[in-house]
């Protein structure tokens, strides 16, 4: 895979027109006082490009209809409502125009989407990978249910790649939602885009994903490591191996946190270590503050994050409730500079059984960038008393105490 395309421009706010007829996409985020920043160089000339909600799958329209030679894109949910039906038109036009192109979706995260919509790009020319098929006599190799591929990325000519928390679907979307029969709500999410170096290890990433759907084997070869903990940035697409890197990186940087550290998490019911390690900060001067969801799609799954609120609480930390939309994005700042943004949630189903994808950033400008963007959020929620915690229902202790134990199968 080569990168001779032509540079293509990063879409920003200002030059973003009405979203096409079906893109149910709002550039901007006018709505709620955040206004996309501007793009992050680092020193090894990467660029970076932080996004939030809707603007983050316009960017991605946008780019892949500038697409001159490829497009590679991996993602967990492709839906088949008007937004994601209008992502497959435009890559089903991409592959009649002669261009390559790759797309990886779950099987299982993708199970309620149409199965004529996939037809449709497969005889169109887009080459398919469905990661380990739901259905047994699907499967080309060994039938492993249990593991899913949750990455979310996108690569453009080889020059250009976007990755974070969001799908393909209406519920990504931002403020401008079509509401269908199922009464889609927007989510809160977060992307990067990524220009420079970085690219040529993303895009390896997918490479190792895809052989391994091609031609089968040990699921850790889609595992690939570059420099998480030094450089300017990192890339971690992590696989469920023994020895997954992903708890003991995580620990490491919430050692290292001195002032303060910033997590935004959809899904959080982390292993003990890892609590430990927040509370440790705490307990040792760092302000530590979470952002979760108020409300949820896996309801066990908020109430495995609360079952943690009395011993996080009382070791200092402050936690707030985000409100209004779905919390689904997955980011953590440390000390404003140290940044860490992609689909890995704190849950054991992210660390022990999917594949995930993340950055590890290291850049003052980017981090306040971080740091705005957990102050709009923080407007939007609610903060957790200590003593109001306490005082919660008797109920509410027995079912937090069993679904803390349970979070294993979760």
């Amino acid at each position: 895979m080569d990168a001779t395309a032509d540079r293509l421009p990063l879409p920003t706010a200002a030059d973003c027109p009405a979203a096409p007829a079906g893109v149910n996409i709002a550039p901007g985020s006018a709505d709620d006082g955040w206004v996309m920043p501007p793009p992050v160089a680092l020193g090894d000339g990467t660029e970076v490009q932080l996004y939030k909600d809707g603007e983050a799958l316009h960017a991605a329209y946008r780019a892949m209809e500038r697409a001159q030679r490829r497009i590679c894109l991996e993602v967990y949910i492709f839906r088949s409502d008007p937004t994601g039906r209008a992502f497959a038109d435009l890559l089903c036009a991409k592959a009649r125009q002669g261009l390559d192109i790759y797309l990886i979706y779950d099987s299982f995260g993708s199970l309620g989407s149409d199965p004529v919509m996939f037809q449709q790009m497969h005889r169109a020319g887009v080459r398919l990978g469905e990661f380990h098929p739901i259905r047994p006599w699907q499967c080309r190799f060994s039938w492993r249910p249990a593991n899913r591929d949750h990455r979310k990325l996108l690569i453009i000519d080889d020059q250009v790649a976007g990755l974070g928390g969001l799908n393909v679907g209406a519920e990504y979307a931002g403020s401008w939602i079509v509401r269908d029969r199922r009464n889609c709500d927007p989510w809160r999410d977060n992307a990067i885009s990524v220009r420079g170096p970085a690219v040529r290890a993303l895009l390896a990433a997918f490479g190792r994903t895809w052989r391994y759907i091609q031609i089968g084997g040990r699921l850790r070869r889609t595992e690939l490591l570059h420099q998480p903990e030094a450089g300017d940035w990192g890339v971690l697409a992590s696989a469920p191996t023994r020895s997954s890197p992903a708890v003991p990186l995580l620990r490491s940087l919430l050692r290292e946190a001195r002032h303060t550290i910033q997590l935004t998490m959809s899904y959080f019911a982390p292993p003990d270590e890892l609590i430990d390690a927040l509370c440790r900060a705490a307990r040792r001067g760092v302000r530590v503050q979470l952002m979760l969801p108020n409300r949820s799609d896996v309801r066990l799954l908020l109430t495995a994050a609360r079952s943690f609120y009395a011993t996080l609480l009382s070791a200092g930390v402050e936690i707030y409730e985000r409100l209004g939309a779905i919390l689904h994005a997955k980011t953590l700042c440390i000390d404003r500079k140290v940044c860490v943004i992609g689909s890995m949630n704190l849950d054991y189903r992210s660390i022990e059984y999917n594949l995930e994808l993340s950055m590890v950033i290291r850049s003052e400008t980017l981090g306040e960038q971080m740091h705005a963007l957990f102050a709009n959020d923080m407007s939007f929620a609610k903060p957790i008393s200590p003593g109001e915690w306490r005082r919660r229902p008797t109920y509410d202790r027995v079912v937090h105490w069993a679904v803390q134990r349970a979070r294993y199968l979760l």
